[in-house]
């Protein structure tokens, strides 16, 4: 996934509407979609995706957080079935001082972690070192999720 140029627009809303499989969609809600992170930090990193602009949680509608909340749980077990980590990271960035890349566009990320799975590469040489491609997480993650969200409704 190297090599990619920047796209016009905003990333998000251009993934509203794409091909699922090329651009890594695993599942569409009715306020959210899930997307694998073409930058991951690790192996299986998605993105919980509102499907509007909205910077902050605070904007969200009551059923905006429902359903955010089932999809945060489905990444979760989906995570934890098709990678066996030893813990999860899951968060947003509010705001430009908070780190956020795209910050009118509120999305929340989960990945599973490892007991040293940190190193002197992505601290030091500004690069990753990744046991999966994005097509093989994709791919062991998308029946997963399907299966946990029609369990989930």
């Amino acid at each position: 996934m190297t090599g990619r140029k920047k796209e016009e627009g905003c990333v998000f809303c251009n993934r509203l509407e794409c091909d699922d499989r090329e651009n890594f969609v695993l599942y569409r809600g009715e306020h959210w979609y899930l997307i694998m992170n073409l930058y991951p930090y690790n192996g299986g990193h998605m993105l919980c995706v509102l499907n509007r602009h909205q910077p902050m949680l605070s904007g969200c509608t009551a059923p905006e957080l429902a359903e955010m909340g089932t999809l945060l749980r489905v990444m979760e077990a989906s995570l934890m079935e098709a990678f066996s980590p030893e813990g999860i990271n899951c968060g947003y960035n509010g705001g430009i001082s908070a780190g956020a890349g795209i910050p009118e566009h509120l999305h929340i990320h989960m990945l599973p972690r490892w007991a040293g799975d940190t190193n002197f590469m992505s601290t030091i040489g500004d690069t990753r070192v990744m046991p999966l491609t994005l097509e093989q997480s994709y791919d062991m993650l998308l029946p997963i999720v399907a299966k946990l969200v029609k369990e989930s409704d």
